[in-house]
């Protein structure tokens, strides 16, 4: 993207919607949808639609290497191309305000693909809410498990193409959306109806919540 080029090897200072806290790092890579920064021998990328503000970094941030240099697929990268590319790998994903899943990408659909966590099982992420991706060196794994803990397991149900179907299917199930953030995302949910699911709490309440504002679903005890 031309408007991006001017900043290549230079340190930028990033203010992403839903993230309480700027990204620092040297911007590398580019795409049509997506930026790439190197920060703290990390590789950071982030999807473009969530970039409130860029400006760049003070002197004193600068960390431009010059013995390295940016990949010569600029033009090639997109943010589903990295997903794809990201399969099997230990990925950090953020969906904002400090909340972090660790794990695997294992499946790709439309609107959402299918995360396998240590901690939470098999999650599914709305690619539109992810505030950025961190790829791990090969040799890394989760929490520094063996791989006892591995391979990857399976999602535990058939699977959708697009996020509300697969919602549609888990009607009469305990969930736990956008990663237990509040009370009320954790419950039975009772029906999703145009773009509105009805989940039902511990204490028998009835709470509300639209399909568009839901980051992640899993499942307990899963």
């Amino acid at each position: 993207m031309e408007v991006f080029k001017k900043w290549l090897n230079q340190t930028v200072e990033l203010e992403l919607s839903g993230c309480t806290e700027r990204i620092i790092g040297e911007l590398i890579d580019m795409g049509s949808d997506i930026l790439v920064l190197f920060s703290e021998s990390k590789f950071i990328y982030i999807p473009i639609h969530h970039l409130q503000h860029l400006n760049l970094a003070s002197a004193d941030l600068q960390l431009y290497d010059s013995s390295r240099n940016p990949s010569p697929e600029q033009d090639q990268i997109s943010y589903r191309k990295m997903l794809m590319n990201s399969r099997g790998i230990f990925t950090e994903v953020s969906i904002g305000n400090k909340h972090s899943i660790h794990g695997y990408l294992t499946g790709i659909m439309n609107d959402y693909f299918i995360f396998f966590s240590p901690v939470y099982g098999s999650v599914y992420v709305a690619i539109n809410h992810v505030k950025y991706l961190i790829p791990y060196p090969p040799n890394k794994t989760p929490f520094d498990l063996s791989q006892d803990h591995f391979p990857v397991q399976p999602a535990a149900l058939p699977v959708s193409r697009a996020l509300d179907q697969q919602i549609k299917k888990l009607e009469g199930e305990l969930i736990i959306v956008n990663l237990g953030e509040k009370p009320c995302h954790a419950g039975l949910l009772k029906t999703l109806e145009n773009n509105i699911l009805e989940m039902i709490d511990a204490g028998g309440n009835i709470n509300v919540i639209h399909a568009d504002h839901i980051m992640t679903i899993h499942f307990p005890n899963k």
